[in-house]
């Protein structure tokens, strides 16, 4: 399960995601990122949650939970140009 959040202050976007796999500690990961908009700032936090995701062993599915659901579903559209660089990195990650 991860667990995340993004916000913006100073136009620094700011995720935090916490960890936790079966018996595992919970482990807590911050990134950070300048000058992005809301939306990239969204893009940003759902990307790095799915980045820490696929890096835990034996991970069958990955659901995406998010109250920012216009934002997600323009992971998958490969014609909002301006998004294009976050799809990528994203569908890299999930090969």
């Amino acid at each position: 399960m991860v667990v995340s959040d993004v916000s913006i202050k100073n136009q620094v976007a700011t995720s935090i995601m916490y960890i936790h796999s079966f018996n595992q500690p919970i482990l807590k990961t911050l990134h950070h990122v300048v000058n992005v908009s809301n939306t990239e700032a969204e893009l940003f936090a759902i990307r790095c949650s799915i980045n820490q995701a696929v890096q835990i062993d034996d991970i069958n599915h990955i659901v995406v939970v998010t109250d920012f659901i216009h934002t997600a579903c323009r992971i998958f559209d490969s014609s909002v140009h301006s998004h294009q660089i976050q799809l990528s990195a994203i569908s890299k990650e999930f090969r």
